[in-house]
C-alpha cells in the first residue's frame, strides 16, 4: 500500500502535515475531512526511501525521549488527542529520526492500531520499556501519567549519561594530547639525533635502540601503523560484538580500584529507577525485572537478575537473589526488604533511585579528581622515558670527549 505525505488546514487554521497509508489520494482527502482537516496538498510518497531512513538509524538518544515524553504528555493532559499529538511532536523536532518514526506511527493509528502496536514496529529506534510502558497506559487508561512518568526516568538517565560523558572529557583529551606529542617526539625530534649518534660511533643504550627503530619506522613506513591501528580497531569491534567479551570486560570493571564503585553506583540507579517505574505501572514482577535487565548496560548484572527471575518464579522474595547477585550495596537489600514487607516497593525504590542518582554524581566527581592526577603521572613516564633516551647517548658522547 503506498505512502501519501500532506498538508493541511484546521478548524483553527492552523497548518498540519504528515503521512497516510492509502490505495490512493481520495481515501486520503476522505479521512481529512473526517478529521475536520482542509486539504492543501497531497502526494505519493517514495515508502522504500522512508524505510530505508528509518532502518539504518541507530537507537535515538535519551535527551530526545525524554522530550517526547514530556511533550506528549502535556498534551494528552490537556485533552489532545493522540493523532493530534503526533502531528504537533512532527512538526517541532529536529531530530530527522524521531520526525520520520512519528510520520509512521501517525498513520499506523489512523489505520487503526494502538501506539503501543504502531512503535513496535520501530522497537530498534524507540526503547523496548517505553513500548511495554505505554502498552501497559494504554490498558489501565493512564497513557498520560504513565507518559510523566517516562519522562521524569529519561530525564534522570539523561542527566547521568551527561555526566558520565562529561567525567570522560578530560581523559580523553589528556589521552589524545599524550599521543600526539609521543609522535611529534618521535617523527620529528628524534630523526635529528640518529646522524648524531651514527657518526659518534659511540654504543647507544637498549631504550635509544628501541626509540630509534621505532623512529625509523614510523617515518618511513608509516603506513604499516596505519593499517595496524585500523585492524586492531576492527578486530575490538568485532570482539565487543561477542557476548563472552562483553561479558568477560563487564566482569573486570567491577575489579578495577577506581571504577567499581561509580559503576556500582550507576547500575543501582539505573537498576530501582528502572524498576520502581515498572512496578508503578503495574507490570508484575517477573515481567518487569525482565525488562529491567536489559536496560542496566552490564552483562554481568543482567545475568544475575534473570538467574534473581528463576529464584522468584519459585516463590523466592526479591531481596534474597538480588543479594546473590554480589554488586549491589546492602542499602539496597534493605530497602528492597523494607518494600516487600510494607506493600510499597515502588516507592521505596523510587526513592532509592533518586538518593543513588545524587551518589552516582559524587561518585562520578571522585573518579575524575583521581584519574587527572593519574593519566598526568602516565602521560610523564612515557615522555620522560622518550626524553631520557635521547639524553643518555649525549652523556656518553661527553665522556668520550
Amino acid at each position: 500500500m503506498p505512502v501519501f505525505q500532506y498538508k493541511a488546514i484546521t478548524k483553527q487554521g492552523e497548518r498540519v502535515q504528515g503521512s497516510h497509508y492509502a490505495h490512493d489520494e481520495g481515501e486520503v482527502i476522505a479521512m481529512l475531512r473526517q478529521n475536520l482537516y482542509y486539504p492543501v496538498e497531497i502526494r505519493e510518497m517514495e515508502e522504500a526511501k522512508k524505510i530505508t531512513e528509518v532502518s539504518f538509524a541507530r537507537t535515538i538518544n535519551s535527551k530526545d525521549i525524554a522530550i517526547f515524553c514530556r511533550q506528549f504528555y502535556t498534551m494528552l493532559h490537556a485533552g489532545v488527542p493522540i493523532v493530534t499529538c503526533l502531528d504537533v511532536l512532527k512538526l517541532q523536532t529536529e531530530n530527522k529520526k524521531l520526525k520520520t518514526l512519528l510520520e509512521d506511527v501517525s498513520s499506523g493509528i489512523q489505520r487503526g492500531v494502538t501506539l503501543s502496536e504502531a512503535l513496535r514496529t520501530h522497537r530498534k529506534l524507540i526503547p523496548e520499556l517505553l513500548i511495554n510502558m505505554i502498552e501497559a497506559g494504554e490498558i489501565s487508561g493512564n497513557l498520560d501519567g504513565i507518559m510523566e512518568r517516562m519522562a521524569n526516568h529519561y530525564e534522570k538517565e539523561n542527566k547521568i549519561t551527561n555526566k558520565i560523558k562529561g567525567a570522560m572529557v578530560y581523559p580523553i583529551i589528556l589521552s589524545v594530547v599524550a599521543v600526539f606529542v609521543i609522535v611529534f617526539l618521535l617523527t620529528f625530534v628524534m630523526p635529528t639525533f640518529i646522524g648524531m649518534f651514527q657518526d659518534s660511533n659511540v654504543p647507544l643504550p637498549l631504550p635509544t635502540r628501541i626509540l630509534l627503530t621505532i623512529s625509523y619506522t614510523m617515518t618511513h613506513y608509516w603506513y604499516i601503523y596505519l593499517f595496524a591501528l585500523m585492524g586492531l580497531s576492527l578486530g575490538v569491534y568485532q570482539m565487543m560484538k561477542s557476548h563472552q567479551v562483553r561479558s568477560f570486560l563487564d566482569q573486570m570493571k567491577f575489579r578495577l580500584p577506581i571504577i567499581k564503585n561509580t559503576l556500582q553506583k550507576i547500575v543501582t540507579s539505573r537498576f530501582t529507577r528502572t524498576l520502581s517505574t515498572l512496578l508503578y505501572s503495574g507490570i508484575p514482577l517477573i515481567q518487569a525485572l525482565e525488562s529491567t535487565s536489559k536496560v542496566v548496560g552490564n552483562k554481568v548484572v543482567e545475568k544475575g537478575i534473570i538467574a534473581a527471575i528463576e529464584d522468584i518464579s519459585k516463590g523466592v522474595s526479591l531481596a534474597a537473589p538480588i543479594k546473590k547477585i554480589g554488586v549491589f550495596p546492602p542499602m539496597l537489600i534493605s530497602m528492597i526488604q523494607i518494600g516487600e514487607e510494607s506493600g510499597a516497593l515502588d516507592e521505596i525504590l523510587d526513592k532509592t533511585a533518586n538518593f543513588y542518582d545524587d551518589e552516582t554524581e559524587i561518585a562520578l566527581q571522585k573518579m575524575t579528581t583521581l584519574l587527572e592526577p593519574l593519566m598526568i603521572v602516565v602521560m610523564a613516564l612515557i615522555i620522560g622515558f622518550i626524553v631520557m633516551a635521547m639524553i643518555l647517548p649525549m652523556f656518553d658522547m661527553l665522556n668520550i670527549v
